[in-house]
Order: structure tokens, then sequence, then C-alpha cells
């Protein structure tokens, strides 16, 4: 009975850790974004476009990491697209973000028609093209830490890794406390001779990188093509862990494990013949994030100049 109890929460945190990878890269990219002051609503186009090209050039090219490094430039030219818009022309953000949505899953469907003979699905890639395992056959067989680490990709621990690195860079460097500065002050920053311009570019590219690499986490990792569903909403979910963890890379860490793990609880309930409908088991991870939005974003406080474009003062 304990046996068994320990193999279903092993399941279920292996689980976790699988579908926060996505959700964790793509809000490093938002609170990148956002702590400069720029909103980027266009995470979900980035993801997307970062997906099929994980995909794409996972298939024809064979090397797992070549595809994932090209689905975060496909990303950061989506952030770079976005930032032209808002930075340079003082565009409003949240309508070149849903822009951004609707062209980076306009893109990825006609590439892969273009590409893969007129299907909105990409081929498969080989096992053993995908992402590689680190720890697979380190653990015994069947043990509770088996359970949850030898099906593990590297995506995974890459992606904790990065938490820690943006949190470093944000709060231990010059680089991250300019960031900030721009996001809450931006006026303030350029007086001391900060360029405001050049870091808000250089976030929003960023986050279209991170954006990138969230996709190509579902595309390289958890499953082994595109196709139009892949995606589904986890962009905004990643933006709204970010809210959730109040803008910090850390509490958007911990966010993205709380959906994870309820996406998690939704794979594992659906092993089980309930009389539930299957598709309301499979909403659970998206009713959860409307109710932690509704009981916890009024708590939260963005940075003072998030959304506020910025004009540069002329000296006469």
């Amino acid at each position: 009975m304990i046996e068994t109890i320990l193999n279903n929460l092993a399941l279920i945190l292996g689980t976790t850790l699988m579908y926060s990878t996505p959700l964790i890269y793509t809000s490093l990219g938002g609170v990148l974004s956002e702590n400069s002051g720029v909103i980027n609503i266009g995470l979900e186009g980035m993801m997307v476009i970062g997906a099929f090209i994980g995909a794409a050039i996972g298939y024809y090219v064979g090397n797992p990491w070549i595809a994932f490094i090209g689905a975060g430039i496909a990303g950061g030219l989506f952030g770079l697209l976005h930032a032209f818009a808002c930075v340079t022309f003082g565009a409003n953000q949240v309508v070149s973000g849903i822009a951004i949505n609707f062209l980076g899953a306009g893109i990825a469907l006609f590439l892969s028609r273009m590409f893969f003979e007129g299907a909105t699905m990409t081929k498969s890639i080989p096992l053993d093209n995908k992402m590689p395992r680190p720890l697979n056959g380190v653990f015994p067989d069947g043990s509770f830490l088996n359970i949850i680490f030898d099906n593990q990709y590297a995506t995974v621990y890459l992606a904790f890794f990065m938490v820690l690195l943006i949190w470093f860079f944000m709060y231990k460097t010059k680089y991250g406390l300019r960031l900030r500065s721009v996001g809450e002050h931006p006026t303030a920053a350029d007086t001391l001779g900060i360029n405001v311009m050049r870091i808000r570019y250089f976030a929003v590219i960023m986050s279209g990188v991170f954006a990138g690499f969230g996709g190509a986490a579902m595309s390289l990792a958890i499953v082994s093509n595109f196709r139009p569903t892949l995606i589904s909403g986890h962009g905004f979910i990643a933006l709204a862990a970010m809210i959730f963890g109040k803008w910090k890379p850390q509490g958007a860490l911990l966010a993205c494990l709380l959906f994870g793990g309820a996406q998690g609880l939704a794979v594992f309930l659906g092993q089980f013949d309930f009389e539930i409908s299957s598709q309301l088991i499979s909403m659970l991870p998206y009713v959860i994030t409307i109710v932690v939005l509704i009981g916890f974003v009024g708590k939260s406080a963005a940075p003072s100049a998030d959304g506020i474009p910025y004009e540069k003062e002329s000296k006469y």
C-alpha cells in the first residue's frame, strides 16, 4: 500500500517536472521583459515558433542542441520585432503582443506546410535524436528516484540552472540593477547615463529567446514533433506564473511548479476510469491558473514603468 502511494507520488512529481519546464523557460523570458518595462503578451506566439523551429531542425539536422538553439534564435527574432514596435515606435505593447501571437502561429503553420508536404504537423523526431536524459539508468529500476528522474530530459535541469542564472544576473550584477532601474524609473536611469532603449531591446529579445526555448522543450522533449495544438495556452500560463511569482525568477519557478503539478495531477487522474469527462480533467491546469490569478494578482505589484513607452526628453 505504502509502496503504491510512493510510486504514484513519484509519478506525479516526475510529470510535474516535465510539464513545468516549458513554463519555466517562458516565464523567465517574461520576467526579463517586464522588469525592463515592456509587457510581453506575445510569449505564446514566441513559444509556438520556437516549438516549430525546434521540431523542424531536430528532424532535418538530427542534433537536438542545434535545434534547441535554433528555436531560441527564432523566438529572439520575434522578440526583436516586438521590441522594434514597442521600444522604437512606442506602439501599444498589448496590441503588439497579440499580433505576435497571431504571427507566430500563422508563420509556424505556413512553414510547416512548406517543409512537410502540406501537413500542419511535422514528422516525428527519432527517439535517439531527442534531448538526452542525463540520469537515465542512474537509480535502481522501480525506485522512487528512478520514477521521478529516469525519464527527465536535459531541458529540465537546464531550466533550473537558468532560474539561478537569471536570479544572479538580476540581483547580483550591475547590469541586472540597470535592467530593474529601467523598469522602475527610466527617466532617472537615463539621467545616470543608462541607455534605456538598449536595455529594453536586450530584455525583450531575450524574452523571445527564452520563450523559444520553452517551445522547443515541448517539441524536442515532452513530445517529438510540432502540431498546431501543442502549445495550447502555455504561453499565457507562463505569463500568469510570472505575475503570480511577483515578477521574480524564483517566484516564477514556484508558480510554474504549481501549474506543472496541476498538469501532472490531470495526467495521473486520466489513467483512471472516472465518470467525469476527460475534457474536464484536462481543464484542471487552466482552472487553477484562473483561481490563482483571482486570489493573488491583486497582491502583486508590477514594476512601476511596466507597459509605459519611454521617450527620451530633448535637451532643448
